[in-house]
């Protein structure tokens, strides 16, 4: 009988509507989850065998499922893989006959509206290809039959098992799994995670049960848990999880209506709401959802580890290998850490963090075993309030703080067995807790991990590359544990609503006070996690070439050792933010702060006359190496006054005086650039005839050719020229980026100059795309415009969700309303940015003119 295409893609498009209609209706639970997938592929395998049956294949072939939805269990939206398995090979049955069989089977089911993956193969030819393949070996583990000849799909099965290196599958899966972790940032905690492939993900389970599968160790948890592999306990856990995980991949199909494994921003809320959380003051929907995805995969983690290594010491006979005592309680087995008895946590719990402060201390234990580890897992509900009130277990805890040695892997590996949030309760709350502020690109317990790591990098020679002035520092800091506390606690009060470090410094208060530290020490710690803030705002808003200013922060910091402290921990905590948030401009305005802050710490208030004056020596010497003749910088310098020279540094002076002494009155523009001496990007001196819109002309330029401004310094001569000096780095779509240097430099100059030269209006700002993190979590742009403490100059300070060519269109605005830029701060953190302009003009002081300013700026920073 002919088949009937449009039929049966009308009846299966209505079936499968009709399921997911049913389970969106359904209570959000695990069941309803399992029932959908299982219902889905029931559908599928009956539409394929209706398809199967018309198409008169071969007697003797069969259809097999395989891949994912070999194990009975189909998404929405997901893939159907399926294997036509022949008797023999196309070429002896002919190709007249098996040829329109073949493809008007597979036409069928792309007709009906099955997005099909196939393959057409003999017995012998999938032999062959699952030892070539690894891939193809493990969608064949997972085979079903289907339809057609189950003699021929025993005999496949059969075949491809007995072909299996079960040793060097599991490494090859291993090394896989490994890749495609460090593929998707090594962390369950991404800010955007794909449920089926990040760490933590389905994937990591279904890697266990096909290794345990090719050893023979069991084909699902219960059978795994007779065999050993995993406790009862464990098996529940397991299953409970991956419930979880499979519910959340099947709301986030339903809600994308397509194949979509990512939690993306824009459809967590929605996926969100499905589940029944609604946004609150306290908590975004988004934010509850996504802190039941990152227990559910920190438990999948965790027991995958324990697995992953139980079947390799079960496959390489490695639990037999012999061990070394390393106390009563500890034994070295091949380079992992063994406890002596599966109870020993239950008969003394103080043992539990002595496990850590062991892997610690042994250098020749690389790891806990899967019997350690699922001791720790066992224990969780041991670690109660009397564990963390215990002093045997807090003294240990300042051990592993005062070691010597290994605190980033310690922290990140108690972190994963629970241990750290259990013991310190504090950081329980924030585990998997979002940060909704556009520049965290990890959770509060991740973040907080990193800036742990960056600070004891500063304390290892051979990360001294990495930041040089910082290790130089440590070098000379005796108590690098004080750091380390600060680094835990500067951040754990997120999440509470309130300032988070005002909280945090009670927490911390308490921490050491339970723990014994010295009160000296502790108010060192207090301050830093109080005042974690201070340091990056200063630096990167306020005119660090005003004495008020540095003495002020100098006041604030008291000590030179508050000051070291401090700035160690804001360069560990910008660079745990994200990768995007720090650059080398930032590394040099702290590194400024520090050293003004130091020299006015000194006892004498910062004096910017002497100051200036060393800077013109320190200038004149390097004219002076440069075969420079005397006297040549006497016409420009004639021109500059204190303000200049306060805001440039030797270097950048001497540069501008070489490249400007025969062009102080120049009618032409005059621009040049090189390389930034703080590591990347260009310098871009820029020297003219003033005007109002000189600073929108040139940022109208940077943002035509894809550049990002990090640093305006804006002067007016006395004779009425713009001496501005800007620090700029390819954005990502830069039209000069991957050229020669050379060549960029010689091409900004001579078109940079050319927009300059114009008198053409200024060309209308583009209106760039949003990213998609900022339009799930916009911030309200907010402005402010007030007269700085001299009342001769205005303070402009902004901060919106960035996008590009916002810079040049607030440049516009000011030159239309022709406003003067004298200073530029711009800041940007991740996806928003937070700028600071120091600003003149004669209509700032009208209250109607400054009302129209701030009305049309607050236009341009929306997002719409």
């Amino acid at each position: 009988m002919p088949l009937d295409i449009a039929a049966l893609r009308t009846d299966f498009k209505a079936a499968k509507a009709e399921l997911v209609k049913q389970f969106a209706d359904a209570r959000p639970t695990t069941a309803s989850a399992k029932r959908l997938l299982v219902q889905m592929a029931r559908l599928v395998d009956r539409t394929l065998g209706q398809i199967w049956e018309a198409n008169g294949l071969p007697k003797g072939a069969a259809l097999v499922a395989v891949g994912g939805y070999g194990r009975g269990e189909l998404f929405p939206h997901s893939d159907v893989d399926v294997l036509i398995l022949l008797p023999v090979s196309p070429s002896v049955l002919g190709d007249e006959s098996l040829a329109p069989a073949l493809e008007g089977f597979i036409s069928n089911c792309w007709d009906v509206g099955l997005e099909i993956g196939s393959s057409v193969r003999t017995v012998q030819e999938c032999v062959e290809e699952a030892e070539r393949d690894v891939t193809v070996q493990t969608s064949l583990l997972e085979a079903r039959h289907l339809h057609g000849s189950k003699v021929r799909f025993n005999e496949m099965t059969k075949a491809t098992r007995a072909a299996m290196d079960v040793p060097a599958f599991v490494r090859a899966k291993t090394l896989e799994m490994r890749q495609r972790h460090t593929k998707y940032e090594d962390t369950p905690y991404s800010l955007e995670p794909n449920c089926k492939e990040s760490p933590g993900g389905l994937r990591d389970l279904q890697v266990v049960i096909w290794l345990a599968r090719a050893a023979g160790l069991g084909r699902n948890w219960q059978e795994m848990a007779q065999k050993g592999l995993l406790t009862p306990f464990e098996a529940k856990q397991l299953a409970v999880n991956e419930g979880q995980l499979k519910l959340i991949r099947a709301r986030l199909h339903q809600i994308a209506g397509r194949r979509e494994d990512r939690l993306v921003f824009d459809l967590q809320n929605s996926v969100a709401e499905t589940f029944g959380y609604r946004n609150t003051k306290a908590q975004r929907a988004s934010e509850a959802l996504m802190k039941r995805y990152y227990w559910a995969a920190k438990a999948v983690t965790q027991l995958n580890q324990i697995l992953m290594l139980n079947i390799e010491e079960r496959i390489n006979g490695s639990q037999d290998a012999p061990m070394r005592r390393i106390d009563e309680q500890f034994f070295d087995r091949g380079g992992l850490l063994e406890v002596a008895s599966d109870d020993i946590y239950e008969k003394d719990q103080t043992a539990i963090l002595r496990t850590f402060l062991t892997l610690q201390r042994e250098d020749t234990i690389k790891g806990l075993s899967a019997r350690t580890l699922r001791a720790l897992y066992n224990a969780r509900g041991l670690m109660d309030g009397e564990f963390r009130r215990d002093p045997v277990n807090r003294a240990t805890f300042i051990e592993i703080l005062k070691e010597h040695h290994g605190q980033t892997r310690l922290f990140r590996l108690m972190n994963q067995t629970s241990v750290l949030g259990r013991y310190l309760w504090v950081f329980r709350r924030i585990v998997g807790q979002m940060q909704h502020d556009l520049f965290h690109v990890y959770t509060v317990d991740q973040h907080i991990l990193m800036v742990v790591r960056n600070v004891r990098r500063f304390f290892i020679p051979e990360h001294a590359h990495e930041y040089p002035y910082c290790t130089q520092l440590a070098a000379e800091w005796d108590k690098p544990w004080l750091l380390y506390i600060a680094a835990l606690f500067h951040d754990v009060a997120k999440g509470r609503g309130g300032d988070h470090s005002e909280l945090g410094v009670v927490e911390v208060r308490r921490f050491c006070r339970d723990h014994g530290i010295d009160p000296e020490d502790s108010k060192l710690v207090e301050f830093l996690v109080g005042e974690h803030l201070t340091m990056s705002r200063v630096a990167q808003k306020e005119d660090l070439s005003d004495p008020d200013v540095i003495q002020a922060f100098a006041q604030r910091m008291g000590t030179e050792r508050r000051l070291t402290a401090l700035y160690l921990l804001t360069v560990a905590d910008i660079r745990g933010t994200s990768p995007k948030v720090w650059n080398a401009w930032k590394g040099k305005l702290l590194e400024d702060l520090y050293k003004l802050t130091l020299r006015a710490l000194g006892g004498a208030r910062p004096h910017m006359d002497a100051e200036i004056e060393a800077r013109k020596q320190q200038a004149l010497k390097s004219l002076a190496l440069r075969s420079a003749r005397p006297g040549m910088e006497d016409e420009l310098w004639k021109t500059l006054d204190m303000s200049y020279f306060a805001r440039h540094d030797a270097s950048d002076i001497a540069w501008h005086t070489r490249s400007l002494s025969r062009l102080v009155r120049t009618e032409q523009p005059i621009v040049k650039a090189r390389l930034s001496s703080v590591g990347e990007g260009l310098q871009v001196l820029v020297y003219t005839p003033d005007r109002a819109d000189v600073f929108a002309r040139i940022c109208g330029y940077f943002e035509r050719t894809g550049y990002n401004i990090l640093d305006a310094r804006v002067h007016t001569t006395k004779i009425g020229y713009a001496l501005d000096t800007f620090q700029v780095i390819a954005g990502p779509n830069a039209r000069h980026d991957g050229i020669h240097y050379r060549e960029l430099i010689s091409l900004v100059e001579s078109q940079l100059v050319e927009a300059l030269a114009t008198d053409k209006p200024l060309h209308e700002p583009t209106r760039g795309r949003l990213s998609r993190r900022v339009k799930s979590f916009p911030i309200q742009p907010r402005l402010s415009l007030r007269p700085d403490e001299r009342g001769q100059r205005f303070l402009l300070s902004i901060s919106a969700s960035d996008r590009s060519g916002l810079l040049y269109a607030i440049a516009r605005v000011l030159a239309q309303h022709r406003v003067n830029v004298q200073l530029a701060k711009i800041d940007t953190l991740g996806e928003r940015v937070e700028d600071t302009f120091l600003i003149d003009g004669p209509m700032l002081r009208q209250d109607k003119a400054q009302l129209a300013l701030e009305t049309e700026l607050l236009e341009v920073l929306s997002p719409q």
